[in-house]
C-alpha cells in the first residue's frame, strides 16, 4: 500500500456511498485516462469483465472466431467462450510475445472478428505492425494489458493501440486495489454501452428497473476504487522498484539463464522478473525455495496444453511449450531488499 489508501477510504466511509458509486470511481478512471493517455475509461471489479465486455459490445458472439494468444493466463481466453464464441490460439516467438507471422497466417485462414493480445509479463509486441495487421484484415483489436500498465511502445501506453484495453489491479499486479480492473476504449459509443452494461443494464429515465437487453454486475466499488486512486499516485516509483529487482536478479543469475527480453521501442513495467535456465529444471529451484517459504510459480502453463483447450485450433512454432518447460517467474514484489533479492539466487544457484 501507499501510505494514503486509510486517508481515501475514511473520506468514502464519511460520504457513505460505499457501492458502486461514488466520487472516487470517478477520480480513478480519471487517474488511469490521464496517466495512459486512454479517451475513456471504466473501472470494474477484475480485467476479465473488461475483456467480456469488449467482446459484447463489439457484438461478438457464437460462430464468430478471435484470436487468442496461447502463452498466457486462461482470463484471456475465457471471455471469449463467455460468448459463445471460438478461441483460435497463437503462440508466441522468441520475444515471448505473440508470434505476428503467425497471427498473420491465422487470419488470412481464419477470417476472425476479434484479436485478444496479451502483453505477456509487462512486456510488449511490436505494436506498430499488430496495429497494420489489424487495420489492414478489418479486424477488431483488445489488448489484454492485465499484466502491464504502465509499459509504452514507441512511448505510447499498453491498452490504447486497439479498439479496447484493460488493465488489473488484482492483488498480485503492479497496482493493487484487492481485487479490480479497468477497461479503456476509444469509442466513446461503446464505451457508454459497455458502462450499461457493467451495471445490469438500467435504462435512464425510468423511476423503476427498465432493462432493454441484460447485463452484468461488473462495476467497481467506491471503496475499492479509493484505494486505487492512491496505488495511482506511486505507479512511477512501482515502475522504478521493479527495474531495480530486475537488475539486481539480471546481475545475480545471467550465468545460468536468460530473461524475457525487452523488444525495440519497448519499455516493460517489469511486472515480474521471469528466467529460462540454461541447465536447472525450473521445479527443483521452485521446490528449493518453496522449503525456504520463497514463493515462485512455472511460467504460464500455455492453453493448448490446457485439458480444457487441448483440442482448440493452434498456430504454433513450439515456442511457448520451450518456455514453460524452463522457466520461472521469480519473486518480484516491491518490498523486496536487495539482501533479500541476493537470498533468493543463492537458493536458486545451489539447487
Amino acid at each position: 500500500m501507499s501510505g494514503k489508501e486509510l486517508e481515501y477510504i475514511q473520506e468514502v466511509f464519511e460520504s457513505n456511498y460505499i457501492a458502486p458509486t461514488g466520487a472516487f470511481l470517478d477520480r480513478f478512471e480519471e487517474s488511469i485516462k490521464t496517466f495512459t493517455k486512454a479517451p475513456h475509461a471504466l473501472a470494474l471489479c477484475n480485467a476479465t469483465a473488461g475483456l467480456h465486455l469488449a467482446l459484447r459490445v463489439l457484438g461478438i458472439g457464437d460462430g464468430d472466431k478471435v484470436l487468442v494468444s496461447n502463452f498466457t493466463f486462461i482470463a484471456s481466453l475465457a471471455p471469449v467462450l463467455y460468448q459463445k464464441a471460438t478461441p483460435i490460439l497463437i503462440d508466441c516467438d522468441s520475444s515471448w510475445q505473440m508470434d505476428l507471422e503467425l497471427l498473420e497466417e491465422a487470419i488470412k485462414k481464419e477470417r476472425p472478428r476479434a484479436i485478444i493480445l496479451t502483453h505477456l509479463y509487462g512486456g510488449m509486441a511490436n505494436m506498430q505492425e499488430v496495429v497494420a495487421l489489424a487495420k489492414k484484415y478489418g479486424v477488431h483489436l483488445i489488448e489484454d494489458a492485465a499484466e502491464s500498465l504502465g509499459s509504452t511502445f514507441d512511448g505510447q501506453h499498453s491498452g490504447t493501440f486497439g479498439d479496447f484495453g484493460v488493465y488489473s489491479f488484482n492483488g498480485n499486479k503492479l497496482l493493487t486495489t484487492g481485487g479490480g480492473g479497468v477497461l479503456v476504449g476509444k469509442d466513446e459509443k461503446l464505451m457508454q454501452e459497455a458502462r450499461k452494461l457493467s451495471a445490469q443494464a438500467k435504462e435512464p429515465g425510468y423511476p423503476w428497473y427498465e432493462h432493454e437487453t441484460y447485463g452484468y454486475n461488473y462495476r467497481l466499488s467506491n471503496v475499492l476504487a479509493a484505494i486505487g486512486v492512491a496505488q495511482m499516485e506511486v505507479i512511477q516509483d512501482r515502475i522504478a522498484k521493479k527495474h531495480q529487482i530486475f537488475a539486481w536478479y539480471q546481475e545475480e543469475l545471467q550465468e545460468f539463464g536468460t530473461f524475457m527480453p525487452e523488444l525495440p521501442k519497448v519499455h516493460s513495467n517489469r511486472w515480474l522478473t521471469t528466467i529460462t535456465f540454461y541447465d536447472k529444471d525450473p521445479l527443483e529451484v521452485y521446490e528449493a525455495l518453496k522449503k525456504e517459504r520463497i514463493e515462485s510459480r512455472p511460467l504460464w502453463k500455455p492453453m493448448h496444453m490446457q485439458p480444457a483447450f487441448k483440442d482448440f485450433t493452434l498456430y504454433s512454432k513450439g515456442k511457448s511449450e520451450e518456455l514453460f518447460a524452463k522457466g520461472l517467474c521469480l519473486p518480484s514484489g516491491t518490498q523486496l531488499t536487495k539482501e533479500e533479492v541476493k537470498e533468493i539466487c543463492q537458493i536458486i544457484k545451489a539447487s
